[in-house]
């Protein structure tokens, strides 16, 4: 059977098993599974299942391929059963068909393309993550400590085979604007509420200096205010949330580091752990994608890549557009496609330095 078939064999059965974040076993288990029975000795930590190319050399640079098997719960809108592969006019239906089982599979053959070649000049190591959807800490976090050292990394996620050269990272701020209480029928008090405009206001106007190239610039946006308990009663704090979206000009300590300059209220990040990313635009696996027609830019959707501390491209068959949708769907072309292009971009690559 031809290759692709079975990795779509394999996409069908996994949207038939549920696999919502961190509910992945049985899909961990059907990944572990597939592999053996093409002949590849994986390893599994938690529910990330990872293998290495049949003649690994230690000596060598790794190349990553990774992408996730968890899902979304379907939303209300489906039309379809969301846990039934159903194939009409070319197109695979399911949940987590689009975002991201293509691309897995799509990666999942690549890695089985060069599994038992000797000689090659790059190691590839494939690992199918959890909990990218939650961006949980038993997902790729948890897994990156068992890999070997790795030189750069293809995140596969929906982009129709376009490079996502770089990618936002995520801070959510918790502030508080401090006052006084009093009486509100009497000048008395300190009003936090007054105060936390002036930092909001901050917020929605500051510009950082530097701007990312494909990224733009850093956003800020206010989502959430709390303040007051009864009309009567000054508020002594006003508390707020903001929603940063970091780009690859500043890492997330550096943003804070401005932010906290900026403003005088109590700034606390819930984590910096979700890093914008990216590669270089001159990175050969980025010059092979351009020279087979594919495009680059930024991408504004949080990854694995957020998590990993080497140079990585976003890149796989779908949509991004159709991710977390009803009735959500990949083509069947779409993964050929993928396929050819992932392994046509890796040969010069794994062939000669």
């Amino acid at each position: 059977m031809k290759l692709t078939e079975k990795v779509i064999g394999l996409l069908k059965t996994l949207i038939e098993t549920p696999s919502l974040s961190r509910e992945e076993g049985e899909t961990a288990s059907l990944i572990e599974g597939f592999l053996n029975i093409e002949g590849v000795n994986c390893q599994r930590v938690g529910n990330n299942i990872w293998a290495m190319n049949k003649f690994f050399d230690p000596d060598l640079p790794s190349i990553l391929l990774n992408s996730h098997h968890d899902t979304v719960k379907p939303n209300a809108g489906y039309t379809k059963d969301p846990f039934s592969a159903i194939t009409e006019n070319g197109k695979l239906y399911g949940l987590g068909s689009n975002d991201a089982g293509g691309c897995l599979v799509s990666l999942v053959a690549t890695f089985l393309h060069f599994y038992a070649e000797e000689n090659l000049c790059y190691n590839l190591v494939l690992a199918a993550s959890a909990e990218e959807e939650i961006s949980g800490k038993g997902g790729i976090e948890s897994l990156l400590p068992h890999l070997p050292d790795i030189d750069f990394a293809i995140v596969g996620e929906p982009t129709q085979m376009h490079l996502a050269v770089a990618e936002k990272g995520l801070m959510v701020l918790d502030c508080v604007a401090q006052g006084k209480a009093g009486h509100a029928a009497r000048n008395e008090g300190e009003n936090a509420i007054y105060n936390a405009i002036q930092h909001i206001e901050w917020f929605r106007s500051f510009e950082f200096p530097r701007v990312s190239e494909s990224l733009g610039p850093v956003k800020m946006s206010v989502t959430v205010i709390e303040a007051g308990k009864q009309h009567n009663v000054v508020p002594d704090k006003c508390s707020f949330v903001v929603d940063v979206r970091t780009t690859d000009a500043y890492t997330n300590e550096e943003t804070l580091a401005v932010i906290r300059e900026h403003v005088d209220c109590d700034v606390t990040p819930r984590s910096t752990r979700l890093n914008p990313s990216g590669i270089g635009e001159d990175h050969p696996i980025v010059a092979a994608g351009k020279s087979l027609g594919r495009k680059t830019y930024g991408s504004p959707t949080l990854s694995d890549q957020a998590l990993m501390p080497f140079a990585s491209v976003k890149l796989g068959p779908g949509d991004s557009a159709r991710s977390h949708t009803a009735d959500e769907y990949v083509k069947l072309q779409e993964i050929e496609d993928g396929v050819n292009l992932y392994i046509k971009m890796l040969e010069t690559m794994v062939h000669s330095r």
